[in-house]
């Protein structure tokens, strides 16, 4: 939830449905760092960049028309007047809006909740004895940017600034905090904010949601044929000042122009029932979620998910950590500020090296150290609690930690495998040692899609993570099949599998392929039929694991302690709730309701000949066709069968079908 303002479904809807048209913000504004290289009035990247330092009053377009439409609007907003301190998205957003919309009687503007006294005067309506820490920063950031933006609209209208002024400013501002979303191009980089009318912004959060939204960033002229009919409708509210608010107060966005956003069910939904979306990270633990949004938005989530006592499960598994102490006579008493010293230590930790790596820039190091605190933990580092300095603290491999590090280590390792080939590629070791890391980068991208799938399956609204995921996972094990490293591998003399396979595209065992392209012709699949998808897709793709997982992780002694990245059920073992509760003791192996058990110790032994038995080369090729497909289909559900992310699976899979034919004919 949000606030009070909800939407409800007015029709059955069924899984992967759009159930917006297409809305065009209020406002919107780029980034500062974006104003040179992307349009200022729909977000499309420019033809040109400009090659110079972005300057907030000198704003750039792809186009004429784009030009036309938000230009006037940029030097009537008092924008160009904000001193150059003070100059933020947020800012030029809300003078955006305000110049369009002025605050009414009630606390709303264009229809939308300020929320401006909740943010500015952080009063506690939570009636819960534990709330979130207050943050006066954003109290102090709101004045500040307040003032910024009264001076400018007091200097564009030549007249003093006032408290009218300052309030106006003030409702402005918060009603762009409380409702703009964070607008990310096809590559996932954030370009700017959006603040759209009530038809989005009254829909409300939740940790289960059951509606996702993807952005259109394309020149605003182009028509908008075939479009979906509004399929929710505002659930009838009083607002905190008693007065009935509706659909009349839908606002209109700039002449059609700006980045666009579609709202799509993820979720079969009922008519009547509430559609939601989130707004954070699904794959933050329950604490982390509440502190951002009651530091974002003032309120305690109180969704499914949220108010499940005991923990939902994958809550449960997101904040699990696996303590060991050899002191039989341990105490349970410190248990819980062990816990969470060992959640404050190991995110320092987990997130220095991952800033120390986006900084410096070097990925080798990275993996050591991330691979070190994932095998290693906090052995030993409890000196200063008594009795506690033989306890060793470690990640749970679901751990929201180890997801965020698997999803480092992929992307660090392919990094140094580029970085080695820049070097010099015709060094032999360098390519084999290249080629290697290039398979472990593939291992943690499937160990990533596989921990990520495992969740999923316990909790739906994770699907938009899993397609991503399992997309990258695809795309790695296709190029790893791609590799010359193979030919490396016969040229110093290494037993290697067949390097000239048969290798098929389609599976003679599921339909994945077939249900993508189905999928991607008709628009919709029905839920059944994607369970059943998703049944065949796990069982396909576990065989074909256990035949190359071991090829994979070979040079990666932690990679080395999962025996099955796809099979997680061996790391639970559930206990009944009136015998374990959470503050057990720490030398037990549980702590929860559910608990995990952690095979660190006992890594398995990969045999040369296990390695090389079966088409390694075929495999791994089936393996990542099986992962693009159904993170394909994953992803057509959640942004729809033309999004720029479905249409590019569609195209390697195209691509990769034509060269496998190619490649047949050859032999």
């Amino acid at each position: 939830m949000k606030m009070e303002m909800e939407m409800r479904s007015i029709e059955e809807i069924e899984i992967g449905t759009d159930i917006t048209p297409t809305l065009t913000p209020l406002s919107f504004s780029l980034h500062t760092s974006h104003l040179n290289t992307h349009c200022s009035a729909c977000f499309s990247p420019l033809p040109m960049p400009i090659q110079s330092i972005p300057n907030p009053n000198s704003l750039f377009y792809c186009s004429p028309p784009c030009s036309a439409a938000l230009s006037s609007l940029h030097h009537s907003s008092a924008e160009r007047l904000l001193p150059p301190s003070a100059h933020s998205s947020d800012l030029r957003a809300a003078l955006r809006l305000l110049r369009s919309h002025r605050p009414s009687p009630s606390p709303r503007l264009a229809g939308l909740l300020s929320n401006h006294h909740l943010l500015t005067s952080l009063p506690n309506p939570n009636p819960n004895p534990n709330p979130p820490p207050l943050n006066d920063d954003v109290s102090q950031t709101i004045t500040l940017g307040a003032r910024a933006m009264a001076q400018a609209i007091s200097n564009h209208r030549r007249l003093p600034v006032d408290d009218a002024v300052f309030e106006e400013a003030t409702i402005a501002l918060c009603a762009v905090l409380t409702n703009a979303v964070e607008v990310h191009d096809n590559e996932g980089r954030a370009l700017g904010i959006a603040v759209f009318d009530t038809n989005f912004s009254w829909i409300n959060h939740s940790c289960s949601p059951n509606a996702c939204y993807r952005f259109i960033l394309t020149s605003s002229s182009s028509s908008h044929s075939e479009e979906t009919q509004l399929r929710i409708a505002p659930h009838p509210h009083m607002d905190s000042g008693g007065v009935s608010v509706c659909s009349s107060e839908f606002g209109k966005g700039v002449q059609g122009y700006g980045p666009r956003l579609v709202v799509r069910s993820i979720k079969k939904i009922k008519r009547g029932e509430e559609v939601t979306v989130a707004y954070t990270d699904l794959l933050q633990p329950k604490a982390m979620r509440r502190l951002e949004l009651w530091s974002k938005y003032r309120f305690i989530c109180c969704c499914r998910r949220c108010s499940a006592l005991p923990f939902s499960y994958v809550d449960h598994a997101l904040q699990e950590i696996s303590a060991f102490s050899y002191d039989p006579s341990c105490s349970c008493s410190n248990y819980k500020f062990l816990k969470d010293m060992a959640d404050r230590r190991l995110t320092e930790c987990i997130e220095d090296v991952i800033s120390e790596y986006l900084s410096v820039g070097d990925p080798e190091t990275c993996c050591e150290k991330l691979e070190k605190i994932l095998m290693q933990g906090l052995n030993g580092q409890f000196e200063d609690i008594e009795g506690k300095s033989d306890s060793i603290i470690k990640l749970h491999p679901l751990h929201h930690l180890s997801i965020n590090a698997y999803t480092t280590l992929a992307s660090a390792y392919k990094v140094c495998a580029s970085d080695l080939l820049s070097v010099d590629s015709e060094i032999d070791i360098n390519q084999l040692k290249a080629f290697g890391m290039s398979r472990t980068s593939a291992a943690y991208s499937l160990l990533l899609a596989g921990a990520t799938h495992h969740l999923f399956n316990s909790e739906s609204s994770l699907i938009a993570s899993v397609a991503n995921f399992w997309i990258g996972a695809g795309e790695s094990l296709i190029s790893l099949s791609r590799s010359s490293g193979w030919s490396m591998c016969v040229n110093l003399g290494l037993v290697v599998p067949d390097l000239a396979p048969t290798m098929k595209f389609k599976c003679s065992k599921c339909s994945l392929t077939d249900r993508f392209k189905a999928c991607i012709s008709h628009g919709q699949i029905k839920i059944t039929d994607f369970e059943n998808v998703s049944n065949e897709f796990l069982h396909c793709v576990s065989d074909i694991t256990q035949k190359v997982w071991g090829f994979l992780i070979s040079d990666c002694h932690f990679l080395s302690s999962f025996k099955d990245p796809i099979n997680f059920s061996g790391l639970v073992v559930t206990k009944s709730s009136r015998t374990v509760h959470a503050e057990a003791c720490v030398n037990k192996s549980y702590k929860t309701d559910v608990c995990y058990t952690h095979e660190f110790e006992n890594s398995i032994c990969i045999c040369e000949d296990q390695i090389h038995t079966d088409n390694v080369v075929a495999c791994i090729f089936q393996l990542g066709i099986h992962c693009l497909a159904y993170g394909g289909l994953s992803a057509s559900i959640c942004y729809g069968p033309h999004s720029h992310l479905v249409c590019h699976v569609q195209n390697v899979l195209d691509s990769e079908q034509n060269f496998v034919l190619y490649s047949k004919e050859e032999s």
